[in-house]
């Protein structure tokens, strides 16, 4: 319920028939209320599913003689053989929407620089600049912005008026952004654009925000613009999109990080007003991509609370979590493989002067497993691990095709913990004659990992975190390094 459609499930569904080896399932592109159900009657199994109704989402809706609503597309699939197989075939659509809408600049899957776990909410023009910097030339294409540009109360407090910080950006961000594409990097920019905070001038615009019962909805310190009304679309076109376009920014990160709960006033019932501003939130979407054809777009959402296909579709990225420092970073993302397009799904390495070269080259890994996201404490870097990241750099350059496009299959026991795992796991994708295999082991691993690879005969192309590793027959195998370490290798039709 709400506007976070996968805070807690993805709108996925599969049922099995495990005699005869069949699949059917179902996946919902929407992005507020939804549920699905499965059921038995008599003898069958039943399933059902779409927009969330009266009793679970407080939804009703009164259709006058000719009038039309539209459902939310679902897309439904049969496969014979596993679950792999039949998450394939919607993740394939994904896909294929994500190169068809990509602008120019994704086709070869860039690589970006995201700056907040370095400044942790505090940028300035001087800290871009020495960034962009150290970046230019090391096979990064996007630097973005992350919060606290703007006037605020400390850390993401204020937002919403969107008035640009002159104390750390005295010539305004215009400068900033013309500073990075000198240095060869696309500039970005985060908003949290569909909501408001306590700290800003907007927080009091009664008129113009969501109400439920006539009062505002207030989610903790955020209260939420109704994206319905022509005054709000008006302010975002101009505080949002007119400042992206004018002021040269090639990358939108978009952030959201509360939801409206059950719904909101206007309408006949709370699950239409909120049906009605998920179309908003759509529309909002396709006005900044027909305003700025060639701006890419990042769907964050409070660390992918928005990974539907819906969402998907107007985004070329997502952020697939917020666990951008604990060990489960390579779990969460290789399970998004059957959720969401690898090439859309934004892995984040944060790096620090005190990281190893294990723990480094763990986090590093994992972001073969969708788009590398750099971030951390980069200009701390000694020499030694810069060209530890240089190195990840150039392999995953080498790998974005087969990341970009392919099928995925995962290999490993099931963990009982994610916080504490035991064990490994891998990752084979294949496509075109290239495999890349993305292994990571957890505490008391075993010592050798024998990894399944598709059929025909495989050499090993490029590696990364681990040289240990070779093709033996129809497997790859690797001798691992140590609890908590990594493997990547790229394999080739011989």
């Amino acid at each position: 319920v709400g506007t976070m459609p996968v805070r807690e499930w993805f709108p996925t569904v599969a049922v099995e028939d495990r005699g005869a080896g069949v699949l059917w399932g179902a996946q919902l592109a929407w992005a507020g209320s939804w549920e699905m159900e499965v059921f038995r009657r008599d003898d069958c199994a039943g399933l059902s599913g779409g927009l969330a109704d009266r009793e679970f989402g407080h939804w009703g809706k009164r259709l006058a003689p000719g009038e039309i609503l539209k459902a939310p597309t679902a897309w439904l699939a049969c496969v014979r053989g596993d679950i792999d197989d039949l998450c394939h075939r919607f993740v394939a659509v994904q896909e294929r929407v994500a190169i068809e809408q990509a602008p120019a600049v994704e086709r070869d899957l860039p690589i970006a620089f995201n700056e907040y776990c370095q400044t942790w909410g505090k940028p300035t023009h001087d800290k871009l600049v020495a960034l962009a910097d150290r970046l230019r030339g090391s096979g990064v294409r996007y630097l973005v912005i992350d919060a606290g540009w703007y006037t605020n109360t400390g850390g993401w407090g204020g937002h919403g008026s969107w008035e640009v910080d002159r104390t750390a950006f005295p010539q305004g961000l215009a400068a900033t952004a013309a500073a990075i594409r000198e240095r060869g990097l696309v500039p970005g920019l985060w908003f949290e654009m569909e909501t408001v905070d306590q700290g800003s001038q907007p927080f009091g615009e009664l008129d113009h925000l969501l109400k439920r019962d006539g009062v505002p909805i207030t989610v903790g310190s955020r209260r939420f613009w109704d994206l319905r009304d022509p005054w709000v679309r008006d302010f975002l076109d101009q505080r949002v999109i007119g400042r992206l376009r004018d002021d040269g920014f090639g990358y939108l990160k978009v952030d959201y990080n509360e939801t409206i709960g059950l719904g909101c006033d206007g309408v006949e019932s709370p699950g239409e007003g909120l049906r009605q501003h998920v179309l908003a939130i759509h529309d909002l979407f396709r006005r900044i991509r027909r305003e700025i054809p060639e701006l890419v777009i990042e769907n964050c959402a409070s660390g992918g609370h928005r990974l539907e296909p819906s969402m998907m579709a107007l985004a070329s990225q997502a952020s697939f979590s917020d666990a951008h420092e604990l060990v489960e970073i390579p779990i969460v993302a290789a399970n998004l493989h059957r959720l969401i397009a690898p090439r859309q799904s934004q892995i984040w390495a944060v790096l620090h002067a005190g990281d190893d070269a294990r723990r480094m080259r763990y986090v590093l890994a994992s972001t073969f497993l969708g788009r590398l996201c750099l971030s951390g404490d980069l200009a701390s870097l000694a020499s030694a691990q810069w060209e530890l990241v240089r190195e990840a750099i150039a392999v995953y350059r080498d790998a974005a095709a087969v990341i970009g496009h392919g099928f995925s299959r995962r290999y490993g026991p099931q963990l009982d913990s994610w916080r504490h795992p035991q064990g490994w796991q891998a990752v084979v994708r294949h496509d075109a004659g290239q495999a890349l295999v993305v292994a990571h082991a957890f505490a008391d691993a075993p010592r050798l990992l024998r990894v399944p690879l598709p059929p025909g005969s495989w050499r090993v192309a490029q590696r990364f975190a681990n040289p240990s590793t070779e093709v033996c027959g129809d497997a790859l195998e690797i001798a691992v390094e140590g609890d908590f370490s990594a493997a990547v290798v790229l394999l080739r039709q011989a």
